[in-house]
């Protein structure tokens, strides 16, 4: 059973993600916070497995949220997927920052919004469709770094890692990414999760981000 923690600060919107992921066989919503200090509090007394998180809320936000949850610091970290009604906004890219591992409009179709929150639990991480092109060009674009080569990115990955890497920047699941290397999906899941701490990131979005962020994969212009 997946423990999912709501937290945002209308009453309409907490019953109603309260209904819709309660209403699917393996969640249980375990808690809904009206503002982002309770979130804190009750994510770290209940231990869910996602929180799903609104981006804005008064006094503590969605980015402070989950920069406490996701903290490395933190004893048990917490996969946070990030609510918002705007398709682009800059506490998307900071949230991005802080260590969410999923996106999604409030105005999403509820089977996409329950399938979110399955794949932050599994670790997969999540952005919806109609972020994922303009969300990922403006942090590439937003983010001054040293740009970086496929060659010197190969230099931390081994070559099928760098295959995998550029598979997930197409936003290929692990069945997509099986099918066309002809692999086991649990040959995939292994070798993402030895990818992942070599370029010190903590979910496949943020390896994504690490991607076009660096240059291992060009941003269409």
């Amino acid at each position: 059973m997946i423990r999912v923690l709501i937290a945002d600060d209308q009453g309409l919107v907490r019953a109603g993600l309260t209904a819709l992921l309660g209403a699917a066989p393996d969640i249980e919503v375990v808690g809904a916070a009206a503002d982002g200090d309770q979130a804190v509090a009750m994510a770290k007394d209940l231990q869910p497995d996602v929180a799903c998180v609104d981006v804005r809320m008064p006094g503590r936000d969605g980015i402070s949220v989950t920069r406490e949850l996701c903290s490395p610091d933190a004893e048990h970290p917490i996969p946070v997927l990030i609510l918002t009604t705007f398709a682009i906004d800059d506490y998307v890219f900071a949230a991005l920052e802080a260590g969410a591992s999923g996106f999604m409009l409030k105005d999403s179709e509820p089977e996409d919004i329950v399938a979110a929150a399955r794949s932050v639990a599994a670790g997969n991480g999540t952005l919806d469709g109609s972020l994922t092109r303009s969300v990922i060009r403006e942090f590439a674009r937003r983010r001054q770094t040293q740009p970086v080569t496929v060659a010197d990115g190969s230099d931390l990955l081994s070559p099928r890692e760098l295959d995998i890497l550029l598979l997930l920047a197409q936003g290929m699941s692990n069945e997509d990414i099986a099918r066309e290397l002809v692999l086991e999906v649990s040959t995939v899941k292994s070798h993402v999760s030895r990818m992942l701490p070599k370029i010190g990131v903590r979910s496949r979005l943020q390896a994504v981000v690490w991607a076009y962020q660096h240059r291992v994969v060009e941003v269409d212009r």
